[in-house]
């Protein structure tokens, strides 16, 4: 039986580190504070939405009690600036941050305002340079390591139609996570990102894959392995990306997805669909012609 869904670390790794986890109270930003809390982590979790965390903070309660909700909007700077003074005032020190807030829906980009552009690419794009810029220049001026993991998407690799501003945004964020890794790696930081598949959350198949659109496109039948991503794995990646064991990765994204991204950029991934009959008389066909 295979263990996936079983935590990689059991042991207090981040006991005495700091992390703050950005969209930290629902799906996957929920899953990977969680994680960080059970490994001995102290953690912030923020969102515009302080109910939301708060509810979130209180389930937590029963892990740990290093547990700090606040209320942020990462498209500002300036609360970018308090929740990193908050969160020093509270645990004493800031260690790592996962940027994950992100917002995104399927459309055609025709039918799309510019507000709407906006409200993507904001919340990714800028969101994510403003937690980088204000938290790099804390570091730096102090001569303090730290990591920065940016949660990010396989079609930032490639683009892609129909969440066009996501794609654009992510592919900013992309792009960013190896700058900075390139350019901060001399001052002790680190910069990496990681691009999920599918890991269903109740928001982003909603958003996504709505009940119309996975009745024509069935998102499970698009990865290799025929099966969504257990959030415990991605903890478990998000984890080591964060911990002293990965020290020498530095400006990497890792994907995790289960194939999907190799196997619909195949040209010839389709023939999933042809049954062992054809091929068995395919075969016999090439093979009477080649005698």
């Amino acid at each position: 039986m295979m263990n996936y869904q079983k935590p990689m670390f059991t042991s207090p790794i981040f006991e005495g580190k700091t992390f703050v986890v950005t969209g930290g109270g629902t799906g996957l930003g929920k899953s990977m504070a969680k994680y960080l809390l059970e490994l001995g982590a102290n953690v912030v979790i923020c969102s515009r939405k302080l109910e939301v965390l708060e509810k979130t903070a209180s389930e937590f309660q029963a892990i740990s009690k290093n547990i700090l909700p606040l209320a942020c909007d990462v498209r500002n700077y300036a609360e970018i600036e308090g929740i990193i003074a908050q969160t020093v005032a509270h645990f004493g020190d800031l260690n790592g941050w996962i940027n994950n807030a992100a917002g995104n829906f399927v459309s055609p980009t025709e039918r799309l305002s510019n507000r709407a552009f906006d409200a993507v690419v904001d919340i990714v794009l800028k969101g994510t340079y403003n937690a980088s810029l204000a938290l790099g220049k804390r570091w730096i001026e102090l001569k303090q390591q730290g990591v920065m993991l940016n949660i990010v998407t396989t079609y930032a690799y490639t683009g892609s139609g129909y969440v066009v501003p996501s794609a654009a945004a992510k592919a900013g964020v992309l792009t960013l996570t190896r700058s900075l890794a390139a350019e901060w790696a001399k001052y002790g930081i680190r910069s990496n990102a990681i691009a999920p598949g599918p890991f269903p959350t109740d928001a982003t198949l909603a958003r996504l894959f709505p009940k119309e659109i996975a009745q024509v496109v069935d998102p499970m039948q698009r990865v290799p392995l025929k099966r969504f991503g257990d959030h415990q794995e991605l903890a478990n990646l998000a984890a080591y990306l964060l911990s002293d064991f990965s020290a020498y990765i530095n400006g990497e994204v890792i994907t995790i997805d289960g194939g999907e991204w190799h196997y619909n950029a195949g040209m010839f991934s389709g023939f999933d669909k042809i049954p062992t009959s054809f091929w068995d008389a395919f075969a016999e066909k090439v093979k009477g012609k080649s005698e």
